[in-house]
């Protein structure tokens, strides 16, 4: 990440930045990957299961918050010195690279989620990637949480990134105005983010990301009927519901992995093709914006996830995927319902059933 914020000031080319976006899109989804594993596997080595939700939560929540702080500083920054931000990026993430380092090494991380093999990084990496690839193969469960996780984020980041702007703009709001309205919807994320014990406890952790995911779906389709003011209001709470969402997905797949499989390189690749995705949806939502039909794209973003939400329901409730103890964790436990891998931690199934979510 380092390297990857200085390549524009080294070169302020076309090529410059485009090794700049690349490198930061394939850093972002290994950095990512790499410290949801250890703030689970940390956690869950301290028998502290139940606070991961709120700790990733809060996490995402900080770095939204983060980004509200910093954005308007940008403008003057680069009237000072045009690469300002850049450089300031680069050392920041020198700081987090030396947070990194500081970090305890996890007792049974040589178990699947962070063994090296005697300094051959490459050797380790190609062995946890084919793990990581068989995992996939043969849990459906974990195949269809993470499908729905890539789709659900998917679903965020085109609304969110490549909408935002043409929405706005199609009801009328100026642009002088679009700032404003981008804090209040990050604002809105970050305090979900931070939240989602606020959610009912009645309904399991698969349950509540369908929930959100027709929130989702009922935001965009509304959109082509609001005014302005409505249309502020339901990015708002789009925003929220992805914010709510994040966390509970992340503990989702977490929970669905093996457990002596790599996770960290299972999250990262989650990631990795969950870029990939948006960058094909952007290229399908350039075309419906092309033709002028962004009703058009907000009625089928809605209905494909709509559909897809059902499919997923209907795989889940038909027997064709194993209902594992995974998604229990939001609920009291009873006898045979502790998360999978938790079964031999004596009190995990105690210390979930007081605090469910």
């Amino acid at each position: 990440m380092t390297a990857a914020n200085l390549a524009p000031v080294v070169s302020a080319s076309y090529t410059g930045f485009l090794v700049h976006f690349l490198a930061i899109a394939a850093g972002r989804s290994l950095t990512s990957g790499a410290a949801s594993a250890y703030l689970y596997d940390g956690l869950r080595a301290e028998k502290c299961d139940e606070h991961y939700l709120r700790a990733e939560g809060t996490a995402r929540a900080l770095g939204l918050v983060a980004k509200v702080v910093c954005w308007p500083l940008v403008g003057p920054l680069m009237a000072v010195a045009h690469p300002a931000p850049y450089v300031l990026s680069a050392a920041s993430a020198a700081g987090s690279l030396a947070c990194v380092v500081a970090l305890p090494r996890l007792a049974g991380a040589g178990d699947g989620t962070g063994k090296t093999d005697g300094g051959h990084g490459g050797v380790t990496f190609l062995r946890d990637a084919g793990a990581a690839l068989r995992c996939v193969a043969s849990s459906r469960r974990l195949t269809l949480v993470m499908v729905q996780g890539v789709a659900i984020f998917t679903l965020s980041r085109i609304c969110q990134v490549n909408l935002f702007q043409p929405i706005l703009l199609d009801h009328g709001i100026a642009e002088t105005s679009h700032g404003s309205v981008m804090a209040a919807m990050t604002v809105a994320e970050a305090v979900a983010s931070a939240r989602p014990q606020w959610l009912s406890r009645r309904l399991p952790p698969v349950a509540w990301v369908s929930v959100l995911s027709l929130a989702l779906a009922g935001s965009l389709a509304a959109m082509t009927f609001g005014g302005p003011w409505a249309v502020v209001a339901l990015l708002c709470l789009f925003a929220a519901a992805t914010g709510f969402a994040y966390p509970i997905q992340r503990k989702l797949v977490n929970d669905a992995v093996p457990t002596h499989a790599p996770r960290a390189t299972l999250l990262s690749v989650e990631s990795i093709v969950d870029r990939a995705v948006c960058a094909l949806a952007a290229i399908a939502a350039g075309a419906y914006l092309a033709a002028g039909r962004l009703d058009a794209l907000l009625w089928h973003s809605a209905l494909a996830t709509a559909v897809l939400l059902g499919a997923f329901q209907l795989l889940l409730r038909s027997g064709v995927v194993k209902r594992e103890s995974a998604d229990q964790g939001v609920r009291p436990a009873g006898p045979g319902e502790t998360r999978a891998g938790a079964a031999d931690r004596p009190g995990t199934a105690r210390n979930r059933a007081r605090k469910p979510l």
